[in-house]
C-alpha cells in the first residue's frame, strides 16, 4: 500500500472556480464562434417582417455563467430566453458521422431524439468536429443561441466534455444560458485509483463509477489488480495466481468499452518487485529471504531470473489486453530497500548487483535496473510508463529510464526525495499527495480519510507532498493528479459506503485539476450545487 481579463461593457469578470464572464455577444452577423454559419438565403416576407421588429432578447435579462462541476474557465454572457431540452420533440444532429456516439448518449440522456448527420434548428443540438487545437485536444466552445445548442471541439473528447456542461446546464429542470461558454482543462492527466487488490469490486460498481468520472471530466481510471492479498483479473499465462473473487477478460473488456465512451483511458498496474504476494503464494521459490532466513512479505528476490519471467509474462499479456497509452509500474515499497543496510541483510541481491553493475553496484542498483527492465518489456506495446516516486533512488551506478513518469505520492521513505528534485531533473511528474488524495479504508498508520473540503480550500496540483505548493516555474511538468481508494482493511467499508466516502473528494479533485485557481464559491455552495448537477 502506499504509504503508508477583459469585459465588454456591462460584463463581470469572475476568476476561479466559476467561470470567466464576458458581456454581450460577440460581433454582430449572426455568428456565434462555433463553425461556418450556414449560406445565406433570401428572407421570406414573414422573416422580412420579424427582423424589422424589435428584438424578442432586449427582454431578457443578460445571462449568467453556468454552474458546474468542474466550472467552465470562461463564459461570454448574451441576453436571450436560453435552452432547455424538450422531451420527445428536440433533436440532437451531428455534422461528422465520428461523433455519432457522443450524440447517442447525450440524446438519450436528455430524452431528446438523436437525427444523425444535419444542421439544427431550434430547439435542438448540434455537434461538430474544428480544425485547429490552439486550445488543446479537450477543449470545447458550447454556444446557445436562438434556442439553438452548438458544441464544437477540435476532438471528439472536447465534444464529449461539451455535451457533460450541457447536461449539468440543465439539470434538475434547470436552463442552460445563453451565451458561448469556451472551455478546457488545466491538467492532461485528471484520474482517479482503485486499488482493487485487496477489495474484490464488482463490475456493476466499477461501471458506476466511470459513469460518475466522464460526467465530471476524469479521463483517467487507475486499477491496481495485483497486490499481496489477491490477484484479481483471469490470466491465461499463469492461471495459478488468480484469486476466486475476479473479473474475467470479457468483464474487463466490457469495462473498457464504457471507459472509452467515456473518453476514460484504463491505466493498469502489476506492481512489482514488491506487492507481490499472490504471485509468490503459487511460486514461493521466489520469495525474497534476509541473511536470516526471514520473509519479506511480498517481495520476490530479484537476483532470481524467473521472477523477471513470471512478472514480464504477466506485462506481455495486460499490455495487449488493455489498449490504453498509459502503464503503471508500480516499484514501491520493495522491502530490501526499507532497512539501514540493504547489503547486510540481504547479501545474494548485493552479489547480484556488484555482478551487474560492478564492485560499488548496491542493492538500489538492481532495483533500478529492474524497473528499467520491466519498462523495456512493456515499451514495445507503446504505452507511456509511470512509476511510484519511491521507486527512483539517487546516487547509484544505475538511473531511472528518461521517459518514466514520477508517480508522486509520499515523502516517508528512507532517503525520501523531496518532488522539486524530481522536477529539476526534467522529469514529468503526476500528483498523487497522499495527504489529500489516498482514501485508505480503515484509516491505518495515521492515515484519515480526506476530506472534499480540505482539497477544495487547501490542495492544488502544485501541493505535491505535505502541504506546501512547489514553485510556479515547474507547472508545465506536473502532468495533473490522482484520487486513489486504497483498500489496507478492505473490511473496514462496503463498496457503498467507499462511493459515498468519495462522492465529493472527487468532485473537489476534478475542480481543481481542470482550474487551479481559488474557487470564488464557498465550500456549501458547492455541495449544493453537486446535489443539483448529481
Amino acid at each position: 500500500m502506499r504509504r503508508g481579463p477583459v469585459a465588454a461593457a456591462g460584463g463581470a469578470v469572475v476568476a476561479g472556480a466559476v467561470a470567466l464572464t464576458v458581456a454581450l455577444w460577440p460581433g454582430g452577423d449572426g455568428s456565434d464562434g462555433s463553425g461556418p454559419a450556414d449560406p445565406p438565403r433570401p428572407p421570406s416576407d414573414k422573416e422580412s417582417a420579424a427582423s424589422r421588429a424589435p428584438s424578442p432578447s432586449k427582454s431578457h435579462p443578460l445571462s449568467k455563467a453556468p454552474a458546474t462541476i468542474p466550472a467552465v474557465r470562461e463564459h461570454t454572457a448574451a441576453r436571450g430566453p436560453g435552452w432547455r431540452p424538450a422531451e420527445g420533440k428536440g433533436r440532437v444532429y451531428v455534422r461528422d458521422g465520428d461523433l455519432a456516439d457522443e450524440g447517442r448518449l447525450i440524446a438519450g440522456e436528455l430524452k431528446l431524439r438523436y437525427a444523425g448527420e444535419g444542421r439544427a434548428r431550434a430547439g435542438d443540438v448540434e455537434l461538430a468536429l474544428t480544425s485547429g487545437a490552439d486550445a488543446g485536444p479537450e477543449s470545447y466552445t458550447l454556444s446557445v443561441r436562438a434556442r439553438t445548442v452548438r458544441i464544437t471541439a477540435p476532438d471528439e473528447a472536447g465534444v464529449f466534455y461539451g455535451t457533460r456542461t450541457l447536461k449539468q446546464e440543465v439539470a434538475a429542470g434547470r436552463t442552460a444560458p445563453e451565451g458561448v461558454v469556451r472551455d478546457r482543462p488545466a491538467k492532461p492527466q485528471r484520474g482517479f485509483m482503485l486499488d482493487m487488490a485487496r477489495k474484490h469490486f464488482d463490475v456493476a460498481w466499477i461501471e458506476d463509477r466511470i459513469r460518475e468520472l466522464g460526467d465530471l471530466k476524469f479521463n483517467q481510471l487507475g486499477l491496481h489488480f495485483s497486490d499481496d492479498q489477491a490477484f484479481r483479473i483471469e490470466s491465461d499465462s499463469h492461471p495459478e495466481i488468480v484469486s476466486a473473487d475476479h473479473l474475467t477478460k470479457a468483464q474487463v473488456r466490457g469495462i473498457l468499452k464504457l471507459a472509452a465512451s467515456r473518453h476514460i483511458t484504463v491505466v493498469p498496474e502489476i506492481d512489482s518487485p514488491g506487492h507481490l504476494g499472490a504471485v509468490i503464494r503459487a511460486h514461493p521459490s521466489l520469495q525474497l529471504r534476509d541473511a536470516r532466513g526471514a520473509v519479506a512479505r511480498g517481495a520476490v528476490d530479484i537476483s532470481e531470473p524467473e521472477a523477471a519471467r513470471i512478472v514480464d509474462d504477466l506485462l506481455k499479456e495486460y499490455a495487449e489486453l488493455f489498449p490504453g497509452r498509459y502503464w503503471h509500474l508500480g516499484a514501491d515499497e520493495y522491502s530490501a530497500l526499507t532497512v539501514e543496510n540493504p547489503e547486510a541483510s540481504f547479501p545474494q541481491l548485493a552479489a547480484a548487483a556488484r555482478e551487474r553493475y560492478g564492485p560499488n553496484g548496491r542493492v538500489q542498483d538492481l532495483a533500478t535496473g529492474w524497473l528499467n527492465d520491466r519498462a523495456d518489456t512493456v515499451r514495445p506495446y507503446e504505452k507511456k510508463l509511470k512509476a511510484w516516486n519511491d521507486g527512483f533512488f539517487r546516487g547509484g551506478r544505475a538511473e531511472a529510464a528518461d521517459d518514466l513518469e514520477v508517480a508522486y505520492w509520499t515523502g516517508k521513505e528512507i532517503g525520501a526525495r523531496e518532488p522539486v528534485e524530481y522536477l529539476k531533473a526534467g522529469r514529468d511528474l503526476v500528483n498523487y499527495n497522499d495527504e489529500y488524495l489516498y482514501y485508505v479504508l480503515g484509516e491505518p498508520n495515521e492515515f484519515r480519510y480526506p476530506t472534499g473540503q480540505r482539497i477544495y480550500e487547501n490542495w492544488t496540483p502544485r501541493v505535491i507532498r505535505g502541504t506546501r505548493p512547489v514553485s510556479a516555474e515547474y507547472d508545465d511538468q506536473i502532468l495533473g493528479g490522482s484520487f486513489a481508494v486504497w483498500c489496507d482493511l478492505a473490511r473496514s467499508q462496503t463498496q457503498e459506503q467507499v462511493a459515498r466516502g468519495i462522492r465529493m473528494p472527487l468532485r473537489a479533485t476534478v475542480q481543481k485539476l481542470w482550474d487551479p485557481r481559488k474557487p470564488t464559491i464557498s465550500w456549501s455552495e458547492f455541495v449544493k450545487l453537486a446535489d443539483t448537477v448529481r
